[in-house]
């Protein structure tokens, strides 16, 4: 069985839903741990020296064992989440530690050990671009059950319908989905896959799958809590109409 997991993603696939549902059931404390923007404030986080203290090699050695303990959150199973787009900043970072291994699948296993790859996207690419459109829009990236916020990373505003914003996500994230499925066939990967749909539907049954293909116990139906809710609402409706209608004009 895994030891350890990686969540392939795009963003707003509901991977902040998964991973939390993940920590609740004890199965790690997955993040994004090598975007490579966010290294230094993970590093920071951890009380690391800072990379320009140390050698490459020592500051990704050290940083690789922090993410590994942070990833397992107490638990004996790592966790983390790659977006597409950070497959090469990890490759990178590995090869730093573990240089001459062929990229992808051989060094993240060196790293993390046996590996479960899940595969998480969504069907409705248009709903996908316009949760993320919407979201660096407003600044209000996720809320609680409750309706708080859970993450805002700009002030409040009020988004816009723009078709060409619009499509231009919804062509990077088909390509991004592409992308993971070429790159899990170069690396002889059969992912566990979930689909956003799905998990959004049934969390607990979604949640108790994953569970099953790590070797885990899930947690029983009615102790599993999503901490996180739908963001979508009748502007994103009205929003996926027009755009359909303006993308398809003889539908």
């Amino acid at each position: 069985m895994p030891d350890a997991y990686i969540i392939c993603g795009t963003p707003r696939t509901g991977s902040t839903l998964l991973c939390r549902l993940l920590k609740a059931a004890g199965a790690g404390d997955p993040d994004s741990f090598f975007g490579r923007r966010f290294i230094p404030e993970w590093a920071e986080g951890w009380d690391l020296p800072g990379a320009e203290s140390m050698s490459p090699e020592a500051f990704a050695r050290a940083y690789l064992d922090a993410a590994i303990e942070a990833g397992k959150g107490g638990t004996n199973v790592f966790g983390l989440r790659l977006m597409r787009e950070n497959v090469v900043d990890l490759d990178e970072f590995v090869d730093l530690v573990h240089p001459g291994l062929p990229p992808g699948r051989a060094r993240f296993e060196r790293v993390f050990g046996p590996l479960l790859y899940v595969h998480l996207s969504r069907r409705d690419k248009v709903g996908q671009a316009i949760s993320l459109v919407k979201a660096e829009q407003s600044g209000l990236w996720h809320v609680a059950p409750d309706g708080s916020e859970l993450e805002r990373l700009a002030p409040p505003k009020e988004p816009e319908y723009d078709f060409a914003q619009l499509h231009r996500e919804v062509t990077e994230l088909d390509s991004f989905d592409a992308a993971w499925n070429v790159w899990f066939a170069e690396q002889g990967i059969e992912p566990h896959r979930i689909a956003y749909e799905d998990l959004s539907a049934d969390p607990a049954g979604e949640l108790a799958r994953l569970c099953a293909a790590l070797g885990i116990a899930a947690p029983d139906a009615v102790d599993v809590k999503p901490a996180v809710a739908k963001l979508a609402d009748a502007t994103s409706r009205d929003w996926a109409e027009r755009y359909r209608r303006e993308a398809d004009p003889k539908r």
